[in-house]
C-alpha cells in the first residue's frame, strides 16, 4: 500500500473505541454484518428497464451470503421473459455481492437485484423477525397452487369507461354492470387452476366449469342488471 509523503509524515494518533457495525435484524437474530457470509434473508423487489417499458418483480431467498432461490415475475416486455429464464439459471449458487454485479440480461431484473441488494444488506427483509428464516421454497409459494403470478390489467377510457381484462383471481370473462352502469362484480377463470385441471385429465369444459368463479354482486339478485365481455363491447 502506497501513502503520500504528508501521510507518512504525520504522527501516530490512536484510535478510540471501534465497536463493529450496528446489529441487524436477520432471521429472528441480531447480527453485526461484516462479510457477505453474515448476510441471510428472503425478500422481494421490484425493477424497471431505462426506456420503462418493463417491469420485474424478483424475490430472493438467501442463506449465509448465497442465493438458494429465485422467483422471477416479469410484466410489459416479451424479451424479459426470456431473460427471467435465463436469470433462474444464473442466480442460485451466486454470492449476493456476484449476483449484483453479474449481467442478468435484463436492465429490470439487474434493477430489481441492486434494490434487493439494499434491502438484504440492511436486514429489511420479510425474515428479518423469522426465527431460523424461511424454508427454500418459500418463495414459490407466493405463486399459490396455480403456479401463476398475481396480475392485474385493467383499461379505460373517458369515452367508454374502465375494463377489468385480468385481477388476481384470474382472467375475466365476463364483467357485470348495475342499474347506473357501474361495474359491480365480475366473473373470472383461474387459469393456473384450469391447466391443472387439463393435466389431471379433466374435460376442457367440466374443468373450465370447475375453475370459474365470480367475485362482488355479479347475480341479477345481488343488483347486477347486465353483463359485458370487456374484450369485445
Amino acid at each position: 500500500m502506497t501513502y503520500s509523503d504528508e501521510v507518512q509524515h504525520m504522527c501516530v494518533v490512536k484510535k478510540g473505541p471501534n465497536h463493529g457495525p450496528a446489529p441487524i435484524p436477520e432471521e429472528g437474530k441480531w447480527v453485526k454484518s461484516k462479510e457477505i457470509v453474515d448476510i441471510s434473508g428472503l425478500t422481494h423487489g421490484i425493477g424497471w428497464c431505462a426506456p420503462q417499458q418493463g417491469a420485474c418483480k424478483l424475490t430472493l431467498n438467501v442463506k449465509k451470503g448465497v442465493i438458494q432461490e429465485c422467483l422471477i415475475e416479469t410484466i410489459g416486455c416479451s424479451g424479459m421473459t426470456h431473460s427471467a429464464a435465463m436469470a433462474a439459471e444464473i442466480l442460485p449458487g451466486k454470492t449476493i455481492l456476484e449476483a449484483l454485479n453479474t449481467d442478468l440480461v435484463c436492465d429490470a431484473i439487474n434493477t430489481a437485484m441492486r434494490e434487493l441488494f439494499l434491502q438484504i444488506a440492511y436486514g429489511r427483509t420479510q425474515s428479518a423477525f423469522s426465527e431460523g428464516g424461511l424454508i427454500i421454497g418459500a418463495g414459490l409459494e407466493d405463486l399459490g397452487k396455480g403456479h401463476c403470478s398475481q396480475i392485474g390489467t385493467t383499461y379505460g377510457t373517458l369515452t367508454k369507461g374502465p375494463r377489468y381484462l385480468e385481477l388476481a383471481e384470474g382472467y375475466i370473462k365476463r364483467v357485470a354492470l348495475d342499474k347506473d352502469d357501474q361495474i359491480c362484480g365480475y366473473e373470472f377463470i383461474n387459469m393456473g387452476r384450469f391447466m391443472e385441471e387439463i393435466k389431471k385429465g379433466t374435460d376442457a369444459n367440466e374443468a373450465l366449469k370447475k375453475v370459474t368463479g365470480t367475485y362482488g354482486r355479479f347475480t341479477t339478485e345481488q343488483g347486477a342488471v347486465k353483463y359485458i365481455d370487456p374484450r369485445k363491447e
